[in-house]
């Protein structure tokens, strides 16, 4: 049976690789993101590489309206959503009581109002129809202190954990998604200075989404791609604290 997914920030980075995966495998697909220019010509190369369904959503999730149009979708009967990810993201290079309190907010909204509220949505849909799966990209961030940005990440992936044992019953698997340095657009528009991270560190966006999808088969509530982030994860969430801390202050 054809499946079809939604993809939030779908034009660019790891949402852009979860879109060319799951295109290649056959999937329709739902994408989101706030440029409708951006969003035609990833649906316009996608149709054709793959044959599949690509329907776009122009929404800013920062919204109420725009996280309302998206949920709307989420919850049409006669359009089932098999797989929600949700991937739109963004951050500020400052830190948390220094930055405008007006972007911490527009922060919250992005990056925890709007999973929250989808996720509710997709698991109400999903639940009546015994299947489907939600992919919520978190980061690694979510295992150090880093600000506002990684507090964030932190509560995604603690709901996400909660949230695919207590709907695992009606056939739902919910995943955070914990990757390390990715390159994509992302720190570029937070306007980062990345220079000193070392090569090593760096991800494939492509990697990252074949990685979550693997671990979604498997039911996983944790993806996190590669061994060598598979080791800081451990290594963050079992070393005294305030080594940690010290560590977390380099930056993102």
């Amino acid at each position: 049976m054809t499946r079809t997914a939604l993809i939030t920030g779908a034009t660019a980075g790891i949402g852009n690789a979860f879109a060319r995966e799951l295109a290649r495998r056959g999937t329709h697909l739902v994408i989101v993101a706030r440029t409708t220019d951006r969003l035609e010509q990833v649906a316009a190369e996608l149709r054709a590489k793959h044959g599949v369904d690509v329907e776009v959503i122009t929404a800013d999730l920062a919204t109420i309206d725009g996280i309302r149009k998206v949920s709307d979708r989420l919850t049409e009967a006669g359009r089932p959503i098999d797989l929600l990810v949700n991937n739109a993201g963004a951050s500020s290079a400052g830190w948390f009581g220094a930055t405008d309190i007006a972007d911490e907010d527009r922060q919250l909204d992005l990056l925890v109002r709007a999973p929250m509220h989808l996720m509710d949505a997709a698991i109400k849909a999903m639940s009546g129809r015994g299947q489907g799966g939600i992919i919520n990209v978190a980061s690694v961030a979510a295992f150090t202190p880093r600000g506002s940005y990684s507090a964030h990440k932190a509560w995604l992936v603690n709901l996400s954990q909660w949230a695919n044992l207590q709907y695992s019953d009606v056939g739902i698997t919910v995943q955070a998604l914990c990757p390390g340095f990715t390159r994509t657009e992302f720190h570029q528009r937070m306007q980062a200075n990345i220079a000193d991270v070392p090569r090593w560190m760096w991800l494939k966006a492509d990697n990252v989404a074949k990685a979550s999808l693997k671990d979604l088969e498997r039911g996983k509530a944790i993806s996190v791609p590669s061994l060598r982030y598979k080791v800081l994860t451990a290594i963050s969430r079992h070393a005294p604290a305030a080594l940690v801390a010290n560590i977390a202050k380099r930056g993102r």
